[in-house]
């Protein structure tokens, strides 16, 4: 299984961008897919992440404002991100995890920069 992100860019504070994350390979129909960041300094931390069955989880500075969705029959997952700020501005990864399969997959990061 392989990951590819793409979608990161410079953006002005307030603006938009929407993150993709195509998988191929041997996917488990049981899986949770997820967006993890990483500023400089910091940790990697959860952002976002959406089981095989829709189900939807958000870090809470996130909420209400990035937006994680799947498209199983193109084997992408999304993440829209409005209403950026300067705060978010992070390499972001893609992740898919299947615990009965023992998978966890990183695909490499893309970069949101957010300008204030």
């Amino acid at each position: 299984v392989q990951l590819q992100a793409s979608g990161g860019g410079l953006v002005q504070a307030g603006g938009s961008l929407r993150l993709s994350c195509f998988t191929s390979g041997r996917i488990p129909r049981s899986n949770k897919m997820g967006w993890y960041r990483q500023a400089p300094g910091n940790e990697r931390e959860l952002v976002a992440a959406i089981s095989s069955g829709g189900r939807t989880e958000y870090a809470d500075s996130v909420k209400g404002r990035f937006t994680i969705s799947r498209d199983n029959a193109q084997n992408t997952v999304y993440l829209q991100m409005n209403t950026l700020k300067a705060e978010d501005t992070a390499v972001y990864y893609c992740n898919l995890n299947s615990v009965p399969y023992g998978l966890d997959v990183w695909g490499q990061g893309t970069l949101v920069t957010v300008s204030s």
